[in-house]
């Protein structure tokens, strides 16, 4: 069977897809097929936050695959790994956070917030941020912030409305008796790296607690370390009623979570919710293995420490081709490096395949660098190594 020819006979054609046959991983390396190498800064767009195949999470996996995949009844009967990942979950929640429900992706756990804090307010608009991306249900698509991610698929979801990201005067003049939560990412992933101002989310949270207004925090890009602390709201004071997370949780697991403060607990009423895979033992257990792995290994600060080198690396970058590269900005193992000509982007990105290197591109020139948190310095290294030496010849061409 030839892979590449099977899948485009018979997968829907949604991806313009990278034609490279991944077989194996191991940490921030996979192999295609042929056996050829590659190091992979995308962590699988942040999901494999520990490495591929790690063998923590594996065999996670396997002890409990062979223990109990699903419960009975679903979410109606209680599980011990889920109590446990639950009181895990306790331990590192920040602010006022306490109470949690597991779901299967970051659009599905947007989604179930989204129509939480409007049951629960009794209110219905939501304000969102321009360049947000927050799913691709209809109502996470209708709340993401791009166009192109909502004018093909009208009509759309209606009372969403958006204010500039970074913002505060214009968030202020939005906010209302209307409006039942503001929706934001404290670092805008998909729409750019777009990091926020000193003092934004503070003032964002300010002001909805003046009007009455939930604050819902989308960690599915930022938790779980990926900017440094467990969360990223974790550097900012603030009040956050609603918090949704995913990727990074289950280190390529699919599942997902959110949390919210007890006061909006209380006011949850039994049927407001629900989903067949809801903290699934399986889901319960991988996700479990990864958040102690992250703090058994101090990940927190390794981040902080590799960041800066990535960072300080990719500035060097921009000053040896300040024609090319215009701006680099991230927080952790989170960096965008921003070019000024999408069509040398593109050369750059074609270039670092074809010499071993698998990197994230958005917005068609924002290079996103985002590997596994447990990433060494050697290996980042390798990494930017082959991203600048492809920078090099395409600037040389």
């Amino acid at each position: 069977m030839d892979t590449i020819s099977t899948e485009n006979m018979y997968a829907i054609p949604f991806f313009k897809k990278i034609p490279v046959a991944i077989e194996r991983g191991e940490g921030v390396y996979v192999w295609d097929e042929s056996g050829r190498k590659y190091v992979d800064l995308t962590a699988g767009w942040g999901v494999t936050s520990i490495g591929h195949a790690n063998p923590v999470l594996a065999d996670a996996i396997s002890k409990q695959s062979r223990t109990l995949l699903q419960t009975p009844s679903s979410g109606l009967v209680y599980s011990p790994v889920r109590a446990a990942l639950l009181k895990k979950m306790a331990e590192i929640l920040p602010g006022k956070l306490s109470n949690v429900f597991f779901a299967n992706s970051g659009a599905e756990a947007n989604d179930a917030v989204i129509k939480l804090a409007r049951k629960i307010s009794g209110r219905l608009d939501v304000i969102s941020m321009t360049q947000s991306f927050h799913g691709r249900t209809i109502s996470t698509a209708s709340a993401t912030g791009q166009s192109k991610h909502r004018e093909k698929y009208n009509p759309l979801m209606p009372n969403y409305r958006f204010v500039p990201f970074n913002d505060l005067d214009a968030m202020a003049r939005e906010i209302d008796d209307k409006v039942a939560a503001v929706l934001l990412e404290p670092i805008q992933g998909e729409g750019g790296v777009i990091i926020p101002k000193e003092g934004y989310l503070e003032g964002v949270s300010a002001l909805c607690r003046e009007n009455g207004v939930y604050l819902i925090v989308d960690e599915v890009q930022t938790g779980f370390c990926r900017t440094g602390p467990m969360f990223a709201v974790n550097r900012h004071k603030m009040e956050v009623d609603f918090m949704t997370m995913a990727k990074g949780i289950g280190g390529g697991f699919p599942f997902a979570a959110f949390a919210v403060t007890e006061a909006v607990s209380k006011k949850v009423e039994i049927g407001d919710h629900g989903g067949t895979y809801c903290g699934n033992p399986l889901g319960c257990a991988a996700a479990l293995s990864v958040i102690q792995y992250l703090m058994d290994h101090d990940i927190e600060n390794h981040v902080e420490t590799v960041g800066k080198y990535v960072i300080d690396r990719m500035k060097t970058l921009q000053k040896r081709y300040p024609e090319l590269i215009s701006d680099v900005r991230g927080r952790g193992l989170l960096v965008a490096v921003e070019f000024r000509d999408k069509l040398m982007a593109e050369k750059v990105y074609s270039e670092c395949l074809k010499t071993g290197l698998f990197i994230n591109m958005t917005q068609g020139y924002i290079f996103r660098i985002f590997p596994a948190l447990n990433i060494t310095l050697d290996e980042i290294g390798e990494g930017l190594g082959i991203f600048e030496a492809a920078i090099a010849f395409v600037a040389g061409q």
